[in-house]
């Protein structure tokens, strides 16, 4: 079995078992997967009820790691989160410090209802996700490996909510949108869990594996037209640059950053991996894109008062950025 198979292999493996726990739902789990698997981190929105914090905990327990959940609230402090030294006294009376870890220490973190705790407090997890590690009273501690945060937000509940920065939401691989759940979906749910039997699951891999499948992801060949027209996607999100588009000279005030396009290009390696294909292609790019640009947008005041929502934007720009450089892009209501 060559790596691209044992790729596949593990990737149905994760599929059906967390499938035992979390009714349909069959995109986002690829999202998140896709973005485990290409080592970054993933925002999900969504309302209340649709079995996010279920499915972060069912996939730190098929990939047997030590989870733990964050509930944001407006007086969490970074403490809180990072942890804090202690002054404690022996027996005999003699003092020391010791260092009180807090739940960022893990492998699979839930930040749950991230916009609800202060700026302050958000930015206390851009250098866990970027960098791996904090830094508490000058003195930096790495975190564990592998590290995956997974932050939810609620669509609905704006009042006393803190939208996160732009330099934090550019931390996320994917924004992915969690949607409600069809009628037979539903009742599934509604069967599970309102009768006698509970699901359980298993660990299906281990940190080795997942190890593995992150270094298959990166050996993916990348064909420079491939990664040039990811490179042109997001130039043509700068309404300030002479590439930009003019969707996003009308709609916005600033483009995706140089993160964007190495999310389209990761994204359209993983891609390639979960649809058995041996190159990343262009396809895989125009995939990525709806949640590797929605939430590195910055809408104009027009677009906002208009209704145009962030995704709408995204897919007007694929449909004005030619696939082969050079050619003008004919299909204007084409998207991904």
């Amino acid at each position: 079995m060559n790596d691209h198979e044992w790729f596949a292999e593990r990737i149905d493996r994760l599929r059906k078992e967390i499938g035992r726990v979390v009714v349909g739902q069959a995109g986002v789990v690829d999202r998140v997967l896709s973005c485990l698997v290409a080592d970054g981190h993933v925002l999900l929105e969504g309302v209340p009820g649709l079995g996010k914090t279920l499915l972060v905990k069912t996939l730190s327990e098929c990939l047997g790691l030590q989870f733990r959940r964050i509930q944001f609230t407006p007086d969490l402090m970074p403490a809180d989160i990072l942890g804090t030294t202690l002054l404690e006294e022996e027996a005999g009376g003699r003092r020391h410090l010791r260092f009180q870890a807090g739940p960022v220490f893990t492998q699979v973190l839930l930040a749950d209802e991230i916009n609800r705790a202060t700026p302050k407090t958000q930015s206390a997890l851009l250098e866990a996700m970027q960098e791996r590690q904090v830094t508490i009273h000058g003195e930096r501690k790495p975190l564990s490996v592998p590290f995956f945060v997974l932050a939810t937000q609620n669509p609905l509940e704006m009042e006393g909510t803190y939208p996160l920065p732009e330099a934090q939401l550019d931390r996320f691989f994917y924004k992915v949108l969690v949607p409600f759940p069809s009628i037979d979906e539903l009742a599934d749910i509604v069967s599970r869990t309102t009768g006698v039997a509970s699901q359980a699951v298993s660990p299906v891999l281990h940190a080795d594996d997942l190890a593995r499948m992150r270094r298959i992801v990166r050996e993916i060949p990348v064909d420079a037209s491939v990664m040039r027209y990811a490179l042109r996607l997001i130039l043509g999100t700068h309404p300030e640059l002479p590439s930009a588009t003019p969707t996003a000279k009308r709609t916005l005030k600033w483009g995706a950053s140089p993160r964007g396009a190495q999310t389209l290009v990761l994204g359209a390696r993983v891609h390639a991996l979960m649809n058995h294909q041996p190159n990343a292609s262009i396809a895989g790019v125009r995939a990525s894109a709806l949640p590797a640009l929605r939430h590195r947008l910055g809408r104009s005041f027009e677009a906002e008062a208009e209704g145009i929502s962030a995704d709408e934007i995204v897919n007007r720009i694929l449909a004005e950025v030619p696939e082969v450089e050079g050619r003008v892009a004919l299909e204007a209501g084409r998207s991904s």
